[in-house]
């Protein structure tokens, strides 16, 4: 029981991490219609932009705390991804209101390409390390419940717990404020909302901004456990399952979906693998979403789309 439950919680805390790159998909899908294809490269060049300025800043004001330094490093990461944002929507964005969806799916392979590209031009190529004081020693809880106690990583569990406090903050900003219900009206008719006087090219600014924090945020994490590297991009196809689970235009179905797919990787991992050889853990979310598409192409909480001709 007490193996059972420490891949149990292994798999939430992973799910939350893939629910918050999943969560810059939804954002940027519910705002615009469009599969944002260039959230990847948002998480990299965020995380790019971090890792340096928490090397640089100390090099430039002398500054020895590496609590201050991650903390500017941070405000300045996030400042540099609102800029980015406010250069989409004025340079590609703005151009393709109302345009076909496919049209505005390759407009973000396009912008995914160049931050990359930007991103090694400034930054450079080599693996970075950000180093935000999460604990990486192991802990053992319920040691009085169960002999020896359940095994669970600090760092793990922090990056968690930071994830679901900024899902929980995202869901709370689209359903009770003013900004996020005109993000869900510009999200279910383009026209519409503008004959109503909601700003497109604002709100498209404000859905890119919000997605690129969640993108510096999880970049963050994901570079403390793994390092700042250009692989770190491939990071949201982790999240493609996700969002297909959950659907494309729910944020509590990107938790779901994110904590589903956490879960199911390492319990098949763990009690599947061995009688297939192992490898579970890479595939299993994919052949789950081709489920999915076969059967409930929305997802478990996204709106089905009728057609009327």
């Amino acid at each position: 029981m007490a193996f059972f439950l420490e891949t149990l919680l292994g798999g939430l805390m992973a799910g939350m991490l893939y629910s918050l790159v999943a969560l810059g998909f939804v954002l940027i899908f519910k705002a615009s219609g469009v599969f944002n294809f260039a959230q990847g490269a948002m998480v990299l060049f965020a995380a790019l932009a971090m890792a340096r300025f928490s090397q640089w800043i100390p090099e430039w004001t002398g500054i020895e705390s590496p609590i201050v330094a991650n903390i500017a490093a941070f405000a300045i990461a996030a400042v540099i991804m609102f800029v980015v944002a406010w250069f989409i929507e004025r340079l590609v964005l703005r151009h393709l209101v109302n345009q076909e969806g496919a049209t505005l799916l390759m407009a973000t392979l396009g912008i995914a390409y160049f931050m990359e590209g930007l991103g090694q031009t400034i930054f450079g190529s080599n693996i970075y390390k950000i180093d935000i004081g999460m604990p990486k020693d192991p802990v053992f809880v319920l040691d009085s419940v169960f002999p020896g106690g359940i095994l669970i990583n600090k760092e793990d569990l922090y990056a968690a717990l930071i994830a679901a406090v900024l899902v929980a903050a995202l869901s709370i900003f689209f359903q009770k404020t003013a900004t996020g219900r005109a993000l869900r009206a510009v999200a279910d008719d383009h026209q519409a909302a503008q004959s109503i006087g909601i700003p497109l090219n604002r709100i498209w600014v404000i859905v890119w901004c919000v997605a690129g924090v969640v993108a510096l945020v999880a970049g963050m994490i994901w570079g403390s456990k793994l390092g700042v590297q250009f692989s770190l991009a491939t990071v949201a196809l982790r999240a493609l399952p996700v969002v297909i689970l959950g659907g494309l235009t729910s944020v509590p179905g990107a938790i779901i979906g994110g904590l589903i797919i956490g879960v199911g990787e390492k319990l098949s991992e763990v009690y599947l693998g061995p009688f297939v050889g192992g490898g579970i853990e890479i595939w299993f979310a994919y052949v789950l979403a081709l489920g999915f598409l076969l059967f409930r192409p929305q997802g478990l909480f996204g709106e089905k789309i009728i057609d009327r001709v």
